[in-house]
C-alpha cells in the first residue's frame, strides 16, 4: 500500500516582534487580559515589503535544502493562504518561480486556519493515485495586514508567519495514515472579512466602514471549535483503533490556549504532549501547524515510528484532522 510521508519540513517567522505591552500602547487592552484569554505573549509581523509569497520562499527554500532537493525536483506545489500577493494569479505560482520549480504544477487554496490540513488532504491524495511522487505544501501568512488594529478584540490574536512540508511516497509502515476534512458553509459568518470580493467590491464606502478587515464573532467560534475538535480527534482515533495514550504528540492549530487546553482535556492527553507555541507567534492561520510541525521535529520532539495528531478549524467555518505515523 503507498503512503504519503514527509520528507521535509521548514518554517520562517519574520524578524519583527509585537508584544502585548506594545498592544496596550495601541488599543484599550492589557497584557494581563490578552494572556488570560487567549495564551498568547508576542507575534511576529512582516515588515511592509513583505508579501505571503516571500514567507512562502524562506520556508520552502528551508524544507527543500534540508532535504537536498533544488526546485526543479518538485512536481506540484499546493499553497494554502488568506493573505495572497494579490487576487490573481495564485501566490503558488508566483513561489513557484521563486524557487524555480520549472517542472511544478502550483495553485493556492483557500481554507482558512485549516488550509495547510486541506492542502495536506490533496497531496495525499496525488501521491496515492501516483499521479505525483514529489508535492510542496504551504501555509503561509500575512494577516497583520488584513488585521484591524483599532478592534481591541481581533488585533491581539493573528500574527505572520510560513511553514512548508515536502511530501513523497512510500510503502514502509508510517506516513500519512488518515486524514478527515469538514465544513459547515451556514456558519461562514462566524470568521470572514466581508469587503474586496466580488460581493463587496473595493470602493470608497467599503474602505471607510473598514470592511477590508477580519471579522469574528469570538465566543460562537470558541463554543464551535471546542465541540469540533474534540469530535474530530476521537473520530480518528477510533477509526484508526488507537487510543490517546498511543499519541506521542498533539500539534493543534495555534488560535487560543484554552480551546487548545479544553481538547486535550476531553481526550484525556497531557498538555506535556501537545505542542504549543501561539504564546510567541499568535495565531498564523494556514501557517500554523506546518511552523508548529517543524519545531516539534526540529527539536527532538518527534522521533520515528511517532503517531502525531494534527487538527485545525478555521472560517468557513472548515476543520480537519490528520494522523501520522514518522
Amino acid at each position: 500500500m503507498v503512503r504519503s510521508k514527509i520528507i521535509s519540513t521548514g518554517s520562517y517567522l519574520p524578524e519583527k516582534i509585537l508584544t502585548n505591552s506594545d498592544l496596550e500602547k495601541m488599543v484599550d487592552t492589557t497584557d494581563d487580559w490578552i494572556t488570560e484569554r487567549t495564551g498568547i505573549k508576542e507575534r511576529r509581523i512582516a515588515s511592509n515589503d513583505q508579501a505571503a509569497s516571500d514567507l512562502a520562499y524562506e520556508a520552502s527554500k528551508l524544507a527543500l535544502d534540508r532535504a537536498s532537493l533544488k526546485g526543479e525536483d518538485i512536481e506540484l506545489i499546493i499553497t494554502a493562504t488568506v493573505t495572497g500577493d494579490m487576487p490573481f494569479p495564485s501566490t503558488a505560482c508566483i513561489l513557484q518561480h521563486k524557487i524555480g520549480a520549472k517542472n511544478a504544477a502550483a495553485f493556492d487554496i483557500n481554507a482558512a486556519c485549516s488550509g495547510f490540513l486541506y492542502g495536506l488532504y490533496i497531496a495525499d491524495s496525488f501521491i496515492k493515485s501516483g499521479m505525483h511522487k514529489r508535492i510542496l505544501v504551504i501555509g503561509t501568512e500575512v494577516l497583520s495586514k488584513i488585521t484591524d488594529w483599532e478592534d481591541r478584540t481581533t488585533c491581539v490574536l493573528f500574527g505572520d508567519g510560513a511553514g512548508a512540508v515536502i511530501l513523497e511516497p512510500t510503502e514502509e509502515e508510517r506516513g500519512i495514515i488518515s486524514i478527515n476534512i469538514n465544513s459547515d458553509g451556514s456558519l461562514w459568518e462566524l470568521l470572514h472579512i466581508p469587503g474586496g470580493g466580488s460581493r463587496n467590491p473595493v470602493s470608497r464606502d467599503t474602505v471607510d466602514r473598514r470592511l477590508h478587515y477580519i471579522k469574528m464573532k469570538g465566543n460562537e467560534t470558541f463554543k464551535f471549535a471546542v465541540r469540533t475538535l474534540e469530535d474530530i480527534v476521537v473520530k480518528i482515533l477510533e477509526d484508526n483503533k488507537l487510543n490517546p495514550a498511543q499519541l506521542s504528540l498533539l500539534i493543534p492549530h495555534q488560535a487560543n490556549l484554552r480551546i487548545i487546553q479544553a481538547t486535550a482535556e476531553r481526550i484525556g492527553l497531557p498538555m506535556n504532549r501537545v505542542l504549543v507555541n501561539l504564546y510567541k507567534y499568535g495565531n498564523t492561520s494556514a501557517a500554523s501547524i506546518p511552523i508548529a510541525l517543524d519545531e516539534a521535529f526540529m527539536t527532538g520532539k518527534i522521533k520515528d515510528g511517532d503517531y502525531i495528531l494534527l487538527e485545525a478549524f478555521g472560517g468557513g467555518l472548515t476543520w480537519a484532522s490528520a494522523l501520522i505515523r514518522w
